[in-house]
């Protein structure tokens, strides 16, 4: 099937002949649903802290940054802002002029409320000779719309989000990518004011990333009495997958086998080359201008407490286990650890052997550890927190998409619509052993969890596969734990009229 131009393309990225089989055998076969509990909800996977308990968790996060210990902040930030002007390229190219839909109407009635507002009036003086005022008196408002989303104006329709000016100071706008730098000072410092920031971006964009950090992180160096080292990494090309055609061939271009980016599960790569002790994990737009940055702040560092007191207490017991002195009742109390704190249960652990249950029960304590908020269902698509079973046999707690969940069968299909939180992409993450050795983040990944959707290039319909997805499947093998967060430390940018929220002003 493969010829030896195929084999040469697929060495130069890196990629084995086996898995490109293993794709294609996956649009074939596809990917099963997952086997569902329930959703999870308060009282059932999903922590509730008292003021207590919050006090009780913050010191413990306080206290183990004490230790010199490396902490860094993982952003997501190769997605295209094109999403985020749908509306906007859509009213561009229609056949009138004057504002119609709501859409429209509000982004040019608030216009001035944009914190790139002074660009892009700028932009339009300099390639139109006219204000933004001045352009919609004159009823020209797609020339204002052309000079944000093209070029020779601002061309935000083919930047990144992290690029584009998002809120508003008295000193100057600010971009996620700045918010996240002053996020970092504030909850991932290092006890010796050291604050890694590291970006997973695309290769065309970042020489703009880096220009940009290297004018603006000397500022907030200053402002925040830090020491940043801030990163960059791509995806890796060895983690793009085969393209196939309508009868699960590899597709092809000019006689070129086509791959795509294998979809953000990828950056499990990235993640695994990071060698820190803590990793907290957002989105480049899920960020809110300083008056509010409080709940953020707050809750970070929550559950970076839930996340380093669970990772105590699991580091106690497998000392236990593996000095192999241990009582009948220190085993107990693991497994009721396993179960109420890690939310990991095993239906017929009472048959197992001794010897077989010290396995598993070492087994499920020695793997990495996440904390993810959750925040209250509020319709917004995507992900939620539910009871998974695994194919060990065990339930435990999965961050899932729609797409893997069986929505024909009528029970899964009302966990689903039921589900009282939603997941906001808000998790803290430890990723050593309890001897200080870094866990090989690949080997937790479950691989049947990966998602096959219908794409087109050049006018010709193809299969795309996407790898477990960073937060769902690549996470799969990981213990996790899920606490409630406000919602007000939710507050995504998926349309550029969410920037005239409350929230991004």
């Amino acid at each position: 099937m493969l010829t030896l131009d195929d084999k040469k393309q697929i060495e130069k990225k890196g990629i084995c002949e086996e898995q490109i089989f293993d794709q294609l055998k996956s649009f074939e076969r596809g990917f099963p649903f997952l086997e569902l509990e329930n959703a999870a909800s308060v009282g059932n996977g999903i922590l509730v802290h008292t003021e207590e308990d919050v006090k009780k968790f913050l010191d413990n996060w306080y206290n183990y940054k004490k230790d010199n210990r490396s902490i860094l902040k993982f952003v997501p930030a190769s997605g295209a802002a094109s999403r985020m002007f749908k509306n906007m390229f859509e009213y561009l190219s229609s056949n009138y002029n004057q504002p119609e839909t709501d859409f429209e109407k509000k982004f040019f009635t608030q216009i001035h409320d944009f914190a790139f507002y002074n660009d892009l009036n700028v932009a339009c003086k300099k390639n139109t000779g006219k204000s933004i005022d001045e352009l919609m008196d004159e009823k020209r408002f797609k020339d204002i719309v052309a000079n944000l989303l093209t070029t020779p104006g601002l061309n935000y329709g083919s930047l990144p989000k992290g690029l584009l000016k998002f809120h508003k100071y008295a000193e100057g706008a600010r971009t996620p990518l700045e918010e996240h730098l002053v996020e970092g000072a504030l909850y991932a410092c290092s006890s010796t004011g050291k604050v890694n920031v590291h970006f997973t971006v695309s290769s065309e964009h970042r020489e703009l990333f880096e220009k940009l950090v290297n004018e603006k992180m000397p500022e907030y160096a200053k402002k925040f009495g830090v020491e940043y080292n801030i990163s960059f990494s791509e995806q890796k090309p060895s983690t793009d997958t085969i393209a196939a055609d309508s009868d699960n061939k590899p597709f092809r271009e000019d006689g070129k086998l086509v791959f795509r980016p294998g979809g953000h599960g990828a950056l499990i790569e990235n993640l695994n080359d990071l060698d820190v002790d803590i990793i907290f994990i957002k989105n480049i737009d899920n960020v809110v201008p300083d008056r509010l940055k409080s709940d953020t702040v707050t809750y970070k560092n929550l559950i970076a407490g839930v996340l380093v007191t669970l990772q105590q207490k699991t580091f106690e017991y497998l000392k236990i286990l593996d000095s192999g002195k241990y009582s009948q009742e220190q085993i107990e109390e693991i497994i009721r650890f396993v179960q109420q704190k890690l939310f990991c249960r095993k239906s017929d652990i009472k048959n197992m052997e001794d010897a077989e249950l010290v396995i598993y029960l070492r087994n499920k304590l020695n793997r990495p550890i996440r904390v993810c908020g959750m925040v209250k269902n509020v319709g917004e698509p995507g992900g939620g927190p539910f009871l998974a079973y695994n194919q060990d046999g065990t339930v435990s707690l999965q961050i899932l998409e729609s797409s893997q969940i069986d929505m024909k069968d009528p029970k899964k299909k009302e966990m689903f619509d039921n589900g009282t939180h939603f997941n906001p992409v808000d998790l803290v993450c430890a990723v050593r052993d309890y001897k200080g050795n870094k866990f090989n983040l690949t080997e937790y990944v479950d691989k049947s969890t990966g998602f096959i959707s219908s794409k087109s290039k050049n006018g010709r319909d193809l299969k795309a596969l996407e790898l477990p997805g960073l937060w769902n499947g690549a996470m799969s093998d990981w213990n996790t734990i899920f606490v409630e967060v406000p919602l007000t430390t939710f507050n995504p940018v998926k349309t550029v009229n969410d920037l005239l929220r409350d929230q991004h002003q």
